[in-house]
């Protein structure tokens, strides 16, 4: 009794020179399909803003000024209290709220003397001053020369009375929710701050 296997006759089956081809011809056709989503263009991020003070100013504009330094597609929509961060003269005065902030090294009943907010706010300035952090403003007009689109919810400006051209230049204004759930589903990354 021999081990050995008989060489398999062609009516067995393609031959090794034939399985070779097809996987050659499978990666081709792999490597197209990976070109094809590799090429369909740059990541898309949406951040939900929705916090407008001091320090939830920053986390918004800083992610998106990264992302689109990637060359992301990035979109920030602003809401509710978020549009005093777009907002040209209310940005240059945002505060610092003392009460209910759990970073906050202190209890929230000396938190809440009439003070606190304000001393917080000076605290966190002169911090962001002595770093050489960018001011609010800065990395609006920074995120926009990257092409970082701002949109304020049109509803929230009717709610609280804004008038539209005090925003910053450039601020997409007349936004609504169904637009934002749209650019939403459209994206790659989705945030809500």
């Amino acid at each position: 009794m021999s081990t050995d296997t008989p060489d398999a006759s062609a009516s067995d089956g393609p031959s090794r020179s034939e399985l070779q081809a097809q996987l050659d011809d499978l990666q081709e056709e792999l490597n197209d399909l990976q070109s094809e989503v590799d090429d369909g263009g740059p990541k898309k991020m949406v951040i939900v803003a929705t916090k407008g003070t001091l320090d939830m100013a920053y986390p918004p504009l800083i992610l998106a000024s990264t992302a689109a330094a990637f060359g992301w597609d990035v979109t920030v929509f602003h809401t509710f209290w978020a549009l005093d961060v777009l907002h040209e003269e209310q940005s240059k005065d945002l505060k610092l709220s003392a009460v209910g902030n759990p970073s906050m090294p202190m209890p929230n009943a000396i938190a809440a003397m009439p003070f606190m907010d304000s001393m917080a706010t000076k605290m966190m300035k002169r911090k962001l001053d002595e770093e050489g952090t960018a001011t609010v403003e800065e990395l609006i007009d920074m995120g926009l020369d990257q092409g970082v689109e701002f949109q304020a919810c049109q509803m929230t400006i009717d709610l609280l009375d804004y008038d539209e051209d005090a925003f910053y230049d450039g601020v997409t204004v007349g936004v609504g929710a169904a637009t934002a759930l749209q650019d939403m589903a459209d994206a790659d990354i989705q945030l809500l701050v």
